[in-house]
């Protein structure tokens, strides 16, 4: 199987998945002994393997199944937007021209956005170099929470459980454009289903209730051979006592502290909803997307942006971090500038 390796605690590298090892692998990366690693602390390598560290970390990530000849062909871009500030005089300009018209509340606001702006620094845009990876319909269906991973969303699209504007569609490399609508079969969903229980909690229930009716038969036998040898004997007392004594004692019964297998956990007609253990880390929807879980569809709205202070990409690493920055460097001296007419034959499906 193609991702059978791809949680390695020897190598730690965070996935698209909402594996339990992906979360170890991410907290060893963030807090435990590999973070001094991943926080570039001790600088006694090399600046060149630092940015092939860090090209590594982020390729783990995003797009990892992308082989890397492919990933510099078509999926990184020519260059970063450039996010510089305008220059301080139009603010200016524009709160003075507001004064001179008696706009003093919109001078205000000019003025309070411009310094907020000051505050925040500039858009953390160097995460932007992934935005054609998140353009990837496997990746909106992972992104929409109903895959387990992108390797789950791959295997439905490729087996043919997803459609694409109302069509099928098998491409998994397919880049969305805005407005297309991805609809994914209820079947298809793992979470969706029925969790089997453990073959080892059903034997220890079905033990359970035989010693329940086990002890309840032999509490049954007393009480009657008791109350036999009591009428053979004879024994005359008061009415109150042969009263209470002709009744034979009411067998004590043992509850199990066990729900039984055999009640339903949803109603009829209802969907079963059994969410893997560990998942709630990963369950977040981007801003880009609009799924509707009641149709398992999800509408690609716009291509992901970044702002002072935010970027819209979801990743592990610090959207302004050292790690991105290393490699947008490694990148930038590697990238594949020539593609001819056979190479454009071969790009992946862009919807634009």
């Amino acid at each position: 199987m193609r991702d059978a390796k791809v949680y390695n605690f020897k190598r730690a590298l965070p996935r698209m998945s909402w594996h339990p090892h992906n979360l170890y692998n991410l907290w060893r990366r963030s807090f435990g002994p590999l973070q001094k690693i991943t926080d570039r602390v001790e600088y006694k390598e090399t600046l060149n393997w630092r940015r092939w560290t860090a090209k590594s970390l982020l390729r783990g990530y995003h797009g990892d199944y992308i082989n890397e000849k492919i990933f510099k062909r078509w999926y990184l871009p020519d260059n970063l937007p450039d996010v510089r500030p305008p220059a301080a005089l139009s603010v200016d300009a524009n709160a003075s021209l507001n004064k001179w018209a008696l706009r003093d509340n919109a001078a205000e606001m000019t003025l309070k956005r411009a310094e907020e702006e000051k505050r925040k620094g500039l858009a953390p845009v160097g995460s932007l170099m992934f935005s054609e990876v998140e353009r990837r319909i496997d990746v909106i269906i992972f992104r929409s929470c109903f895959s387990h991973s992108v390797y789950d969303a791959r295997r439905m699209i490729i087996h043919g459980n997803v459609l694409l504007n109302g069509k099928k569609h098998i491409n998994p490399n397919t880049r969305l454009a805005p407005g297309d609508m991805v609809s994914v079969d209820p079947a298809a969903i793992r979470f969706l289903k029925d969790r089997p229980e453990p073959e080892d909690e059903l034997a220890e229930e079905a033990d359970d209730t035989s010693q329940v009716t086990a002890n309840a038969t032999e509490d049954e036998a007393s009480s009657s051979e008791a109350y036999e040898d009591a009428e053979a004997q004879g024994t005359a007392e008061a009415p109150e006592a042969s009263e209470t004594k002709s009744t034979p004692e009411e067998p004590k019964r043992i509850h199990s502290s066990r729900t039984p297998s055999t009640v339903p956990t949803v109603g009829p007609g209802l969907t079963p909803f059994s969410l893997p253990a560990y998942a709630s880390p990963f369950m977040f929807i981007p801003a880009y997307l609009e799924p509707s879980f009641a149709t398992c569809s999800v509408i690609y709205l716009r291509h992901p942006t970044a702002r002072p202070g935010y970027s819209e990409i979801p990743t592990p690493w610090d959207a302004d971090g050292e790690i991105v920055r290393l490699t947008w460097e490694w990148y930038s001296k590697r990238r594949m500038r020539i593609r001819s007419k056979s190479q454009l034959a071969r790009m992946p499906e862009n919807r634009q």
